[in-house]
């Protein structure tokens, strides 16, 4: 028995009660070299809702009206369905160009932040509302009304956008595509590799 208590005695007295360990540093937002990098994220997604929104005016469905007296435009049976389809269609095309610009971003290793991702973020809410403006131009110089129409003629109206609220989704997608990417990454630099 006393030697068991001398070995344990001794084991005590080789093994310290507290080891010091420097305590992690947390890794800091560095603002300042990332900012140039930022502007050059929000100009390039900025740029790419031209694209979206020339192909929602190529992918969105007109509305077939027939004109009454007073000049007003009727749709036809089933094509005031294309309202709906036209909002939808920017929706879900707006949708999947936040999911691949959040996915692109954070591939940019080195760069990845809260300051990249708040310019993603920028960067597709004006691209969305670049689309907008661009869909809604193209849309109406395709379907052009050239001469005055005579009552009980069907013509095609263009594709519109009823709501304001279609330029939330874009962002969305990229906020929530990078977000999640970042919470799966479990680095607390988020790998980010800056020498």
């Amino acid at each position: 028995m006393t030697q068991q208590r001398d070995v344990g005695h001794a084991r005590a007295e080789i093994a310290p009660a507290y080891l010091p360990w420097p305590a992690p540093q947390r890794p800091r937002v560095v603002v300042k070299r990332d900012l140039l990098p930022a502007v050059s994220v929000l100009s390039t997604v900025a740029l790419f809702g031209m694209a979206i929104g020339w192909l929602w005016s190529r992918l969105a469905p007109e509305q077939l009206s027939a004109v009454v007296d007073g000049g007003k435009y009727v749709p036809l049976r089933a094509e005031s369905y294309h309202r709906f389809e036209d909002l939808v269609l920017f929706l879900l095309l707006t949708l999947a160009a936040g999911l691949v610009t959040g996915s692109a971003v954070w591939l940019l290793r080195e760069r990845r932040g809260p300051v990249v991702l708040l310019a993603a973020t920028g960067g597709s809410a004006l691209a969305a509302w670049l689309a907008t403006q661009v869909g809604l131009a193209w849309a109406q110089s395709r379907f052009a009304i050239t001469s005055a129409p005579q009552v009980g003629d069907v013509i095609a109206l263009a594709p519109r956008l009823e709501s304001p609220w279609v330029i939330v989704a874009w962002p969305l997608g990229t906020a929530l595509a990078y977000s999640l990417a970042a919470a799966w990454n479990g680095h607390p630099d988020l790998g980010r590799r800056l020498g």
